[in-house]
């Protein structure tokens, strides 16, 4: 493992990748406007953010500013204990863990799944308030607390310019690794979920671009995102989620299975791009984060739809299993089940 580094390589061009980006978008004194042709997603602030109905998001958004310039030491047992306190209250949210951990790790007894659930929602906190400290602050102060683990091949493919396609699980911290490698100057594009809360996705989003790249909105479909990497941006593609049936492949996922989609196959042919995985772990007793690099899935040039998908969940067990408080148990990873069987969700006996 390679300690306190952040590539081998120097930084491409300058500090920032906005200046050499080749979108063109319009500003405004109020903020950014979506590009027109629907390549890109920028985030654009709205008057109605003042409405008092945001107020709490401010408030939150402001918590977490602040804690951008807390110490980790300092920082960490606090938000880890705050995350520990919500998660005991978050019902919705502690349910869905509870019932994905039971079908993905049911060889673990339920006092074991209940400490990972505790510990998942003492890292989220924790992990965004990283994220935050980049946001707001020199990424230099940060870089000296990452870790990059078997980055070999990567720092050969990005001195190389070749192009990449992450694949990246749900992680709290998933968002780290590509604002760090864009504030060394890599072109990135992000294919992403709006949050829930408008004020929480403009400065969310904000944040991811604060270094520059493109960001992708899934409503938009996934042509913009191809079109980004092919022009020699690296692809950022989170696997995991459901959905639904079409075009899904229903492959092993742990210790059950997932509607999974195989998407990343035609995109690596598409594109001609190499697929990278990789996995942010936070570890709060030492304020550092390892950012861990599996090997390039070349064997998926000739593997078809269901091989790939299995492919991805492969890689996905592999980054998650070793620390599976990292990875964001809380969404309906299983939703979709083959004809006749009740989605877990659903289910009164659990």
């Amino acid at each position: 493992m390679k300690t306190g580094v952040v590539l081998d390589l120097p930084a491409r061009g300058a500090s920032s990748i906005q200046d050499s980006e080749p979108c063109t978008v319009n500003s405004t004194e109020s903020g950014m406007e979506q590009n027109n042709s629907q390549t890109e997603f920028i985030p654009v602030f709205k008057k109605t953010f003042y409405h008092p109905r945001y107020w709490g998001a401010w408030c939150g958004l402001g918590l977490l500013a602040g804690f951008a310039y807390v110490p980790p030491r300092l920082r960490d047992p606090v938000l880890g204990g705050l995350g520990r306190l919500v998660g005991k209250f978050a019902t919705g949210a502690r349910r869905r863990a509870r019932i994905n951990l039971l079908y993905c790790m049911p060889a673990l007894s339920r006092r074991q799944r209940e400490k990972i659930i505790d510990d998942m929602f003492a890292c989220a906190p924790q992990s965004i308030a990283l994220m935050a400290e980049l946001a707001c602050r020199d990424p230099h102060k940060v870089e000296g607390r990452i870790d990059w683990n078997g980055d070999q091949q990567l720092n050969q493919l990005l001195a190389e310019q070749k192009k990449i396609i992450f694949l990246v699980p749900h992680g709290w911290a998933v968002d780290v690794p590509a604002m760090l490698l864009a504030s060394r100057g890599y072109q990135l594009a992000a294919f992403f979920h709006h949050q829930r809360n408008d004020l929480v996705d403009y400065f969310w989003n904000r944040a991811r671009r604060r270094y520059g790249g493109r960001l992708h909105s899934r409503e938009n479909g996934i042509k913009s995102f191809i079109s980004s990497v092919r022009q020699g941006y690296c692809g950022y593609y989170l696997p995991d989620q459901d959905h639904g049936p079409e075009h899904s492949e229903f492959v092993e996922f742990f210790a059950t299975y997932k509607a999974t989609l195989p998407a990343i196959g035609r995109m690596m042919k598409i594109c001609r791009a190499t697929v990278v995985p990789l996995f942010p772990v936070y570890n709060a007793k030492t304020g550092r984060l390892t950012i861990n690099v599996l090997p390039s899935m070349d064997d998926l040039a000739e593997a078809d739809s269901a091989q790939v998908a299995r492919r991805m969940n492969e890689e996905v067990e592999k980054l998650v299993g070793p620390n599976p408080e990292q990875y964001t148990w809380i969404l309906k990873l299983l939703k979709t089940r083959k004809p006749g069987e009740i989605q877990p969700y659903k289910r009164k006996d659990i």
